[in-house]
């Protein structure tokens, strides 16, 4: 069991978490706030209050005989005392500082704080070990070389936390009922938007498996559109891919009825008593030439299939194709020989500059021996009028291109057929060579997979024969220009 497989995660959970995370912490931040705010609202009633008060006081600032006195009725006293909740004390002080009215153990204002007559401020600050909230002002003595007489109110803060209380009740208590109403409205919202996500699935399931149609994208929401899109082409490609592994199917069965049922047919033969040993030879030379052919059919389709998966499978690595292409003529020499082919290689040579590419040998080798098997069978030869088949490779490592030639005196493909003789199967007519028609499509699916380019034409326009040049043209990258640099280095040493 792997401990660190992941989850497979959920959409539907992933977007609740998403969705109800921020709304969670935001909730504590909106508690804060709401909090600072009631603060601030619960305070200016009462510090509007509190300056009514400073500037009642300080009209009580006279000045009577060169004196500074303050004269604060009785009943104005006991108003000024009268609250239920909180504590209200008061300083007077004159123009030296000294005590007119009040509590003399009064927190006096910052010392570097200017003094500015007619101006009623406002501080926080703590008296007799409670916190206070204190409305102070300068009065202006009409005496010269006197200081402004201070007038002070401070009153306790209790209600101004009761008020921010109940402000804060009133604004969050319905916000524990909304909270969860909210977190449950999400949740309906989420599966009421991903219902259609469920009906796409419900209709996928609900499918035959021959079903390969593509799905009605109309009826999705638009985000999942580019999905269903994706999806369409995939079934419309496996259905190509389909069509095609049926077709190949049938005509790899038709292409290995006919040695099979020649091989059957002149077993049967063989088996009659009244074949004399002349005609029971000929029929085991039947036998064996559709047994040569069956086997050749099969291999090819064998490396047509090997070609088709080359690219997925197999591994790429540095490739000389001037070394494959004389290594495969190097092979084919004695089957040439045989038929009094004049075989040669033309062009680079091993190692020079620019004949590398990354490739694998083992697909190259094979599109390089079709090629040649190609140019055998289809170039006539004989001891008097031999047949020439040349097998090239131009490098040009300034243009990054790497060209792959196999040219023939043979009869040469028409014009209207070149386009047909790279389908699987299909043979020119006109012609007497045993073939499965498999090797032209086994080149040029080899050359797909390296990114190459196939081109036919007549190797001698205008001659009788024109003859067959087959070239295969690759575009070589990054990888292969520093490949073939190092070749040509290590060329040089």
């Amino acid at each position: 069991m792997n401990l660190f497989q992941r989850e497979q995660r959920s959409l539907f959970g992933e977007i609740l978490d998403w969705m109800l995370t921020p709304l969670l912490l935001l909730w504590p931040i909106s508690l804060a706030l709401t909090w600072l705010v009631a603060q601030s609202i619960a305070g200016k009633p009462f510090d509007r209050a509190l300056e009514y008060n400073v500037q009642a006081l300080a009209q009580l600032v006279n000045v009577q005989q060169q004196r500074v006195v303050f004269n604060l009725p009785q009943p104005a006293r006991e108003i000024l005392r009268a609250d239920d909740s909180d504590l209200v004390y008061y300083q007077v002080l004159g123009g030296h500082g000294e005590l007119l009215s009040g509590e003399r153990d009064f927190p006096l204002p910052a010392e570097e704080e200017r003094p500015l007559v007619g101006e009623v401020r406002l501080r926080d600050d703590e008296m007799r070990g409670l916190d206070v909230r204190i409305a102070y002002t300068w009065v202006k003595l009409d005496l010269p070389g006197m200081q402004p007489a201070l007038v002070q109110v401070a009153e306790t803060r209790e209600k101004r936390s009761v008020l921010a209380t109940e402000i804060i009740k009133g604004v969050m208590l319905p916000q524990f009922v909304i909270l969860p109403l909210a977190v449950l409205l999400v949740w309906l919202a989420l599966v009421r938007g991903i219902k259609p996500l469920s009906q796409l699935e419900e209709r996928i399931r609900a499918r035959k498996p021959d079903d390969l149609s593509p799905l009605d994208d109309t009826t999705v929401p638009l985000e999942v559109a580019p999905l269903v899109s994706s999806v369409n082409d995939l079934l419309t490609r496996l259905k190509d891919s389909i069509a095609t592994q049926k077709r190949f199917l049938a005509d790899a069965a038709h292409q290995l009825k006919t040695p099979l049922a020649g091989l059957r047919m002149q077993a049967d033969l063989a088996q009659r008593e009244a074949f004399n040993a002349e005609e029971l030879k000929q029929s085991l030379k039947q036998i064996g030439r559709s047994s040569i052919r069956a086997t050749h059919t099969v291999n090819q389709l064998l490396a047509l299939a090997r070609a088709e998966s080359g690219g997925q499978t197999l591994a790429r690595q540095p490739c000389d194709l001037a070394q494959l292409t004389m290594a495969v003529v190097k092979d084919a020499v004695p089957r040439t020989m045989d038929k009094h082919i004049d075989l040669g290689y033309d062009g680079a040579q091993p190692g020079t500059p620019g004949v590398m590419l990354q490739g694998n040998p083992t697909l190259l080798q094979e599109m390089i021996r079709n090629l040649l098997d190609n140019a055998i069978n289809y170039t006539p030869s004989s001891a008097e009028h031999p047949g020439v088949i040349t097998a090239r490779v131009i490098a040009d490592p300034f243009g990054h291109v790497l060209v792959l030639q196999v040219e023939d005196s043979g009869p040469g493909i028409p014009e209207n057929e070149r386009e047909l003789v790279v389908q699987p199967f299909y043979r020119a007519l006109g012609t007497n060579v045993d073939g499965s028609g498999l090797g032209l499509p086994i080149v040029l699916e080899i050359a797909r997979q390296h990114g190459a380019e196939i081109q036919i034409e007549d190797a001698h326009p205008g001659r009788v024969p024109p003859g067959t040049r087959v070239t295969v043209r690759f575009v070589l990258g990054e990888d292969d220009g520093a490949n073939a640099g190092a070749a040509a280095a290590h060329a040089a040493l």
